[in-house]
Parts: structure tokens; sequence; C-alpha cells
């Protein structure tokens, strides 16, 4: 009997032993399965309910608005080194432009259009020949006041083509009463706007069938609002050091030619590559200037050129960066 009982409960050993890893081995295959095959997971963001840009509200139910922004959101949020570089630009390039929109009249979140046009780079050129901050292609620069020629070319210019941007906007402000209405024909033309109004029949911008490029322009300047204005919260985290600094210049009026810049820029002190990235609208070696027209030709202090240990960056925004 004491035999029988040793073998039963032997046989109820090695079933409960089996059993266990039975599921053991369930339980290992099912972890396997729901492992993750990449390092870090992607989160979607949440989309805000509502936000204002130049004074005019816009709500985040209708499917369409939703889900342009939700794409641009994703899309900025992720294209990590882009977006962090556009902190960075910022920095310096807000401080100049800002108080341009203030004396102009324009609305400060215009700004954020200089950010989708050009990532705040003033030598960037497109490949349909549209230059500078701003973007402007020669002939609608030209109608907005700003020379283009061989060897100057205003839309290179910060200040010059800020103002001409406002000049646009503000005349597209006044035909169609909203500035979305004016942003989309910054990228459409006013004379595709106007039409589009026309051929569908409404008098709202962002009800409008436009091109893909066009469509998504105005929900692209809503989404780097919203990341500008709580970057922590999409993920970028930036300490005050790690922004680029504002520079200062000396200002040089010149009215006569100057027969080489290389030596116009020797004799100032500074480069002729540093004096061509600060004045990137003077276009040639020389400055022939027949006309006689004051130029004024920015020239960065030598303390603004170098970067030091311990220096302390002045920060445009405090909602940038983080505090250690």
């Amino acid at each position: 009997m004491k035999r029988y009982i040793l073998y039963i409960f032997l046989v109820i050993i090695a079933v409960g032993a089996i059993t266990i890893i039975c599921l053991s081995s369930n339980d290992t295959a099912k972890v396997e399965e729901q492992r993750p095959q990449v390092l870090s997971m992607t989160a979607s963001v949440d989309i805000p309910d509502e936000m204002t840009f130049a004074g005019e509200k816009i709500v985040f139910d209708r499917y369409d608005f939703r889900e342009r922004m939700d794409r641009e959101l994703n899309s900025f949020t992720y294209f990590h080194s882009t977006t962090l570089l556009l902190f960075k630009r910022a920095n310096r390039i807000f401080p100049m432009i800002e108080p341009i929109l203030k004396q102009q009249g324009v609305p400060d979140d215009i700004k954020y259009l200089a950010v989708i046009e050009s990532s705040l780079d003033h030598r960037a050129v497109s490949p349909a020949r549209a230059a500078g901050l701003w973007q402007f292609i020669p002939g609608t620069a030209q109608g907005s006041g700003l020379e283009v020629s061989l060897e100057v070319d205003e839309r290179y210019h910060i200040g010059k083509s800020t103002v001409a941007a406002c000049r646009y906007l503000k005349d597209a402000y006044r035909k169609y009463g909203s500035w979305s209405a004016a942003a989309l024909s910054y990228n459409g033309g006013q004379g595709r706007i106007t039409n589009e109004f026309s051929n569908q029949q409404t008098d709202k911008a962002l009800d409008l069938w436009l091109v893909d490029e066009t469509t998504r322009y105005y929900f692209r300047m809503l989404a780097i609002k919203t990341i500008f204005e709580n970057p922590s919260r999409y993920g970028f985290i930036l300490r005050d050091d790690q922004l680029y600094k504002p520079m200062d210049f000396k200002e040089v009026n010149v009215s006569s030619a100057i027969p080489s810049l290389v030596s116009f820029a020797k004799d100032n002190g500074i480069t002729y590559a540093q004096l061509k990235d600060f004045n990137s609208w003077l276009r040639d070696t020389k400055l022939t200037n027949k006309s006689g027209k004051t130029y004024t030709i920015l020239i960065p202090t030598k303390e603004s050129l170098y970067y030091r240990k311990g220096e302390k960056t002045k920060v445009h925004d405090e909602r940038w960066t983080t505090k250690q």
C-alpha cells in the first residue's frame, strides 16, 4: 500500500511539473510574440481641441481639420533634427523680424510663415528660384519693392524682405479679410485663391480644395506654433547654451562703389565669408552702385563672432529651454 501511495504521489508531481513547463513555455512564447522589434516606441501626439492663430480661432473637431493638424503635428514632432534646428535659428532670427512685424501692423504669429517657408535660413533657395527667409520669386520680390539684380538681391536681406512680406500679406488681408486666406495666397498666389473662392462658391479659405502643398501650408504653421509654445511636451529639450546666439552689428552706410568686397571686409575686421554670411544680399565680389543708392552693410562685432565658455546665451523665449 505504501508503495502504491508513493507511486501515485510521484505521478502527481510529474504531471504538475509537465503542466508548469507547458504553461511556462506558452507564456514565454506569448511574451516573445508580443516583444517589440524596435528599441524605442513611437506614440502619436494628441491634437488640441482648438487654438488661435493671428487672432483667428480654429476648432479641430471637423474631420479634415483634425486630420490635417494630426499629420503636421506628428511630422514636426518626429522630424527631430530639423525641428531642433528651427529652435536654434529662431533664437537669432525672431528678435530681428518680430519688431518689423509689429511696426508693420502684422500679427506676430506670421513669423511662423517664415519658419515654414525657409526653415529660418535666410540664404535658402528653392527649385523654383524662390529665395531668402520669405522665399520670394524674382517677379514678386520686385513687385513688393525689393531690388533684384546681379550685384544686389534684397530677397536675402532679412529686414527688407520681412517688410516686403508684410506688404504682400497686408494687401492680401485687405482683399480677403482673413489672415488664413492671406497665408494661403502667399503660397498659392492671390490669383489662384481669388479664382478658387469664386469657383468653389465659398468665402472660407480653409474650406477650399487646393493642391496638397497649399492645403498643408496653413496647418504646418499651426503645428509649428503649437510646438514652439510648448516644446518639452513634444520631446524637445534644449539648454540656453545650445541655442544660436543673437548677433550684434555695426552698421556701415555706403553710397558709393565698393571695388572689392574682400578688401572691404578686411578693412572692417572680418572675413569675406563673414561679410557674405550676414549680408547675403550682396551677390557679387563688388558693389558697382552706379545709381548712388545708400546701402547699409552689417558688420558683426568681434564679441558676437565667438561662443565663450561660461557666457550666458540670451534666450528669446524662456519656454524653449530647460534650466539645469
